[in-house]
């Protein structure tokens, strides 16, 4: 999807067509409606804080504000940019209708993320077929077809880079964005995807890029001219063996269509740091919003889980996590909070914070059939626990007791859980 957060919220505010906009602040930054039904915008001027840009407009971006930068920076950038606040309610209910646009007319798709998917469109009726004189005419229709689809349903664009593989439609659907449409052969690797930065390979981070560049070596095509042998002896087996691969356009992995999430977690920044005396009330209140947000994930894709876990960072950047598994799994937001406040109770808490998150792992499907407990797995296997297939083995069970509460303010009481 196009600059995905930022289209979605130019569908609530029309009016902010082509403009620079900015995604990444707080409630404070809600747009306020006016007396005669125009609204007033933030602006990035004058900004104080340690915020980050989520996404930009491509009017934005022309501007040297993009993704990732911190919002103070893009305020001496772009002063007159608009900052809107984060909407991921929103977010999620447009990549929902998106992947179920594109469902209708090609069901094996690879989830990666709220604005990403990978699609399978060799065996459609009519991806094999030319058009004309164009070979590739069949499934370059297909594809448009998809993004049309996609437009109606959302009023948003995407843009689609169709090649043999992954590893080539990742690069390709950057190729002509915003609103693209790539088809590529392995004929014009030569002349569409040597000539790019080698960054441009999703795998090849900033670590790798640096030293390929202290090789010589700045595009894709110059690592493609590199003997297999050389790269494995300057980079490791399998990470030269990759390179080597990818740099040639190869890539062999298939379309995952079904996989588990190992966790879900909500986390959150301050703009200024907190300490959990003097700020308690505020911390209280955002502590359990996490712990409620986390619960809501679980209940809405249907997970449950046994690890609840904290992380904190304070304010020298230092970061600290602690975890705590339960005797039974759950989705449930008052067994969550009260989880993650025991948590909290074997941190120091001495120092500022300027991170604070909730976690839940050891996921299963809330319909799953009920993990034995540790005691009756002990006994049925005279004496060693031993978990049935298809389940992961767990921490040690910890014991909850209702007169520990969290530090940062009483969580719901919770009767006592024993193995």
């Amino acid at each position: 999807m196009d600059a995905f957060y930022a289209s979605c919220e130019l569908l609530r505010y029309p009016d902010l067509v082509g403009l620079p906009v900015v995604i990444g602040g707080g409630r404070r930054h809600q747009p306020e409606l006016q007396a005669d039904g125009t609204r007033r915008y933030a602006r990035l001027a004058g900004y104080t804080g340690r915020g980050v840009i989520t996404t930009s407009t491509y009017a934005a971006r022309a501007l040297g504000v993009h993704s990732g930068m911190g919002l103070m920076k893009a305020a001496a950038k772009a002063p007159d940019a608009i900052l809107l606040p984060v909407d991921f309610d929103l977010y999620r209910a447009c990549s929902r209708r998106f992947k179920a646009a594109v469902a209708e007319l090609a069901p094996v798709i690879e989830d990666r993320g709220i604005d990403e998917i990978y699609i399978e469109l060799t065996n459609l009726p009519g991806a094999q077929e030319a058009v004309g004189h164009d070979p590739l005419g069949g499934v370059r229709a297909l594809a448009l077809e998809i993004k049309n689809n996609v437009k109606r349903a959302t009023g948003l664009s995407c843009s689609i880079g169709v090649t043999p593989n992954k590893l080539l439609s990742k690069i390709a659907s950057d190729l002509d964005k915003p609103d693209g449409l790539t088809v590529l052969s392995m004929d014009e690797l030569p002349t569409r995807i040597w000539p790019l930065p080698a960054r441009r390979i999703n795998g090849i981070g900033p670590k790798a890029a640096a030293k390929l560049a202290g090789l010589g070596l700045e595009t894709i095509g110059q690592l493609a001219q590199c003997e297999r042998s050389w790269l494995i002896e300057r980079f490791g087996l399998h990470y030269g063996a990759w390179l080597h691969d990818a740099a040639h356009g190869r890539d062999e992995r298939p379309l995952v269509t079904e996989s588990e999430p190992v966790s879900m977690s909500r986390e959150t920044t301050f703009e200024r740091d907190l300490h959990a005396v003097r700020d308690k009330p505020q911390l209280s209140a955002i502590f359990t919003q996490l712990c409620e947000q986390v619960a809501q994930d679980l209940q809405r894709k249907g997970y449950v889980g046994r690890t609840v876990g904290i992380k904190l960072r304070f304010d020298d950047f230092k970061t600290l996590t602690r975890d705590l598994t339960l005797d039974a799994p759950t989705a449930d937001f008052a067994t969550i909070r009260h989880a993650a406040g025991l948590c909290l109770k074997r941190a120091d808490l001495s120092r500022r914070l300027r991170l604070l998150g909730v976690r839940v792992a050891a996921l299963n499907r809330a319909d799953a059939p009920p993990m034995p407990s540790r005691r009756s797995m002990k006994a049925a296997a005279g004496g060693k626990a031993k978990a049935p297939a298809g389940w992961r083995a767990a921490a040690p069970t910890t014991v909850l007791r209702a007169a520990e509460p969290g530090l940062f303010d009483e969580p719901p009481a919770k009767p006592e859980v024993q193995d």
